[in-house]
């Protein structure tokens, strides 16, 4: 019996736990739900929980959006649906606006996950088609959360508390 098959099997089975441990210092997942996702997005199996997304979504336009953000978590556990992730920074947006002030940190974390989902777009272009919304491009609203996070003379502007919120 000849060694070469064997030989030729280690070699797979080291080049294959080389390619995950190079995908994991690369994506570096926080959690063993992102570890999944991010597999099975890479071979193009990852879908999202709809009854949870439907669920993110009717909390979002009652303005519920701590439970709506709950909600796409679920749907989305390993954030690798950029529509998903869309609807989470678009929730950031909507809770962070007020007609005096933004939320520095929700704008924050809001521009770091319409961040990421323009990364997870395919061309790095996301357009989302909801008539309920004010806002249908990630680049549009990622412009919203970076004008909102700079404090310039318009901040003091009075036609500012006429601002619809969008």
């Amino acid at each position: 019996m000849t060694h070469a098959p064997i030989r030729a099997l280690g070699l797979v089975g080291v080049t294959i736990y080389a390619g995950f441990i190079a995908w994991l210092y690369a994506a570096q997942p926080r959690t063993m739900a992102e570890v999944r996702g991010g597999l099975s997005a890479s071979v193009g199996a990852y879908r999202i929980d709809p009854v949870a997304f439907d669920d993110g979504l009717r909390f979002f336009r009652n303005e519920q959006f701590v439970e709506a953000r709950a909600a796409f978590a679920r749907a989305d556990p390993a954030t690798r649906d950029a529509r998903t992730q869309f609807y989470v920074a678009y929730s950031y947006y909507r809770q962070g606006w007020h007609r005096t002030h933004h939320d520095d940190q929700l704008y924050k974390a809001g521009l770091g996950t319409i961040t990421a989902a323009i990364a997870l777009a395919p061309g790095g272009r996301l357009v989302v088609e909801d008539p309920q919304l004010s806002i249908h491009q990630a680049d549009e609203l990622k412009a919203e959360f970076e004008a909102g996070l700079i404090t310039d003379a318009s901040d003091f502007d009075p036609r500012r508390f006429l601002q619809p919120r969008k």
